[in-house]
């Protein structure tokens, strides 16, 4: 009998740490290259550079962005709802984690009843009625024999994980835009300032000009062309404010402020946009450091405990069931050793016949990790091609950047030219204007250009992964 019982507690044991779910690997995915298609003459390093990557946007070097990204994570209404996302796979986690212990009960009861003269256990001659008090715990005890608990856990767990991931992403997500839109504010500043000298000069030149065709030295023509040139100038200085105010607007949400309660200054003149220098590491360490890679990935492990839970519903449930109480017909001696009961056994129980429902729920199973593999994959070839993105942004807008400069230079010539040509008679006041709106045109692009080339520096922060690390 002993021997029985000892064979019976080994086998016991030995199923209690069996698991129906398939042994997790990380799923493959394409080899990292040795080094960025797009990096050019960029010098590769390792993440770990000398600036604390917790505040990646102090690179930029801008107290005003200092200020306003320290705001975002306690206000941005988007990270409180994804942190309250969190809390609650935290919960998840703790209930799943809860089915791994014994559970204890308690009831009382206070029942009058009749027992009906037909029924087979009435006795002639007993009272009809009666009064049944019951005081009872109950203390139960599932044996994990295959997994289910131990993989429900896991899953939990792994989900919790992600869902951290999320948060991270979306941290640094909210982070990239708040940098991106106050760059981009700056850069209207800049050309809010063009604009409005360019408005000024404008305006002098219509007056010189109505002042020589009062004088018989110009042609109303040229009158009419200075004015048209003096409001279609206006024009592009109002819609510059325009832009202005509604990415000024998206700012104030950001940091979970009121638009109406909210305005940031004008950057004092010819302040340019900062475009710092990026060291992008090895393609290799992009897996390690990009929150959402990490959150897919632990979402495949959650999926992969999924098919363990789901398989272990072919086999018996077993548990451990005790029951102890007292039970009296009247309420006076309820509470006595007389009326006490107990009982203590184990329990199985296996569905013998759900119509499909258990291979249908595994199939399920499987495609659920099949379609979170693709995702990881997915998310892996997607980082990759941001930070390729970024790079190749970053070297063709510094390339575009100097070009434009010379067109800057250039246009700004053939203007001082046309002026003395038109000065000396040469040539007419339309040959002015034209030279005027392409040097015009050329400095609002080359601002175009610095607002391009930060947010694309901001953007290869983004697609690098900023400072997360797992935890």
């Amino acid at each position: 009998m002993r021997r029985a019982a000892s064979l019976t507690v080994a086998v016991l044991g030995a199923l209690s740490g069996c698991s129906l779910s398939p042994r997790y690997q990380r799923p493959s995915v394409p080899a990292a290259p040795d080094a960025y298609k797009e990096a050019g003459e960029w010098k590769l390093a390792t993440p770990a550079d000398g600036r604390p990557r917790g505040r990646w946007w102090t690179m930029f070097n801008d107290q005003a962005l200092d200020d306003l990204e320290t705001q975002v994570t306690e206000a941005n209404q988007s990270l409180r709802a994804a942190l309250a996302r969190l809390e609650q796979a935290r919960a998840e986690t703790r209930i799943a984690r809860a089915a791994s212990f014994p559970t204890l009960t308690a009831e009382a009861s206070a029942t009058r009843q009749r027992t009906s003269l037909n029924a087979p256990t009435y006795a002639p001659g007993r009272p009809t009625t009666s009064n049944v008090f019951i005081a009872e715990g109950v203390l139960g005890y599932e044996l994990d024999l295959f997994g289910r608990v131990r993989n429900t856990v896991a899953g939990a767990r792994a989900s919790e994980q992600a869902s951290a991931g999320d948060v991270a992403a979306l941290d640094l997500s909210v982070h990239a835009e708040l940098a991106s839109d106050y760059f981009t504010l700056r850069g209207l500043d800049l050309q809010q300032q063009l604009l409005d000298r360019t408005v000024a000069d404008y305006a002098k030149a219509l007056q010189l000009t109505e002042n020589l065709y009062r004088g018989g030295a110009a042609a109303i023509a040229d009158v009419q062309q200075a004015q048209a040139q003096l409001e279609t100038a206006r024009t592009q200085a109002e819609d510059t404010r325009l832009r202005r105010a509604r990415t000024e607007h998206a700012i104030a949400v950001l940091i979970g402020r009121e638009p109406s309660d909210f305005t940031l200054p004008p950057r004092a003149e010819g302040a340019e946009l900062p475009v710092p220098d990026l060291a992008p590491g090895l393609p290799s360490q992009l897996l390690e450091r990009r929150p959402d890679v990490a959150a897919a990935e632990r979402r495949v492990a959650a999926a992969n405990a999924a098919i363990g839970v789901a398989r272990a519903a072919y086999f018996p449930v077993f548990s451990l069931l005790g029951t102890a109480g007292v039970e009296s017909t009247a309420a006076s001696d309820w509470i006595s050793a007389p009326n006490r009961f107990w009982s203590v056994g184990p329990q199985a129980l296996m569905t013998l016949f759900d119509a499909g429902a258990h291979a249908a729920q595994s199939a399920a199973a499987h495609a659920a990790y099949d379609e979170q593999v693709a995702n990881y994959r997915g998310t892996v070839l997607t980082a990759f091609q941001e930070v390729e993105d970024g790079l190749a942004a970053l070297r063709q807008l510094q390339r575009e950047s100097v070009s434009q400069a010379a067109a800057v230079t250039a246009t700004q010539g053939a203007l001082d030219q046309a002026n003395l040509r038109y000065k000396g008679g040469l040539v007419s006041y339309l040959e002015v204007v034209s030279t005027e709106n392409a040097a015009l045109a050329a400095r609002l692009a080359a601002v175009d250009i610095g607002i391009r080339r930060t947010n694309a520096a901001v953007l290869l922060v983004k697609a690098l992964g900023g400072d997360w690390q797992p935890r």
